[in-house]
Parts: structure tokens; sequence; C-alpha cells
């Protein structure tokens, strides 16, 4: 028996929708890097992008456990002496809520050109409202 392998033109990509509110960051952030590397299909090769597209609405209304709003920072260093900036969670989630889902789920792929070319199709909107309706995404699968 062979081994299946898929290729880049068998690979049909569907849209999914999750709603961010009430729900923690990480586990989220888990079942979303599992889809969009294709983990949930059977299908899956590692080297090929058979994931998914998803769409992620109310990012200013994750949830952090414990006391990560005051204590967990973002840093971004701009490449000169003096140039880092750390923001608290909190300060993050009120100016930029959208890069705590990209910074969470960007840290669960692999670092190299695949994972440049998969976090490419995760969507990350602050409020509840989506310009995807063309693609008519389905609701996020709970079993991943």
């Amino acid at each position: 028996m062979k081994t299946y392998s898929a290729k880049p033109g068998d690979v049909t990509a569907q849209w999914f929708v999750v709603d961010a509110e009430g729900q923690t960051l990480g586990r989220l952030a888990t079942r979303i890097a599992t889809v969009l590397r294709g983990k949930h299909k059977p299908q899956f090769t590692p080297h090929v992008d058979t994931g998914d597209f998803v769409i992620v609405l109310n990012a200013e209304k994750v949830e952090l456990t414990g006391r990560k709003l005051e204590q967990k920072h973002y840093h971004k260093y701009s490449g000169y002496p003096g140039g880092l900036r750390s923001l608290s969670a909190a300060q993050v989630r009120e100016t930029d809520p959208e890069r705590m889902i990209m910074h969470a789920v960007k840290g669960m792929l692999p670092k190299n050109r695949l994972a440049r070319q998969i976090i490419k199709k995760l969507k990350v909107y602050a409020g509840p409202e989506h310009p995807h309706e063309a693609q008519q995404p389905v609701a996020f699968p709970d079993h991943v």
C-alpha cells in the first residue's frame, strides 16, 4: 500500500468563521492553527498547504486567564538601539485586538516558508462584521 501525498492542486480550501467572544486565547489559537494547517483533514500532508481559511470575529472579547492582562507583554523591536517597545496585553487589546490572536496562532505554526503562506489564510476582525460573505463561510467545527 502506498502512502498518499496531497498535491497543491488537489486541495480545496473551505472557509470557516469562529466567534472569539468568551473563548480562552490559547485554546482558541490551537484549534485555529490545526484548521489552518489542515491537520483536521484525512489528506493532511506536512509539506503541502492542505488547510482552510479561518475568519475570527469579536477578537476584542477574547478571554485571558489569570492575571495575564497585566502580566503578559507583547514586544516589538524597530532594529535600532533603544527601539524595543513593550505593551501589556490590556494595552494591546485596547489598541490592536487582532494582534493578540495573530501572535498566538503564528507561534503555533512551524517556522518556515509554508507557515508564512498559511498565516495569510487567517482573517481576524475586532468586531462582529466581516467582508467575506461571498465565500459562504460555515461555522467552525467543534471536534477540532
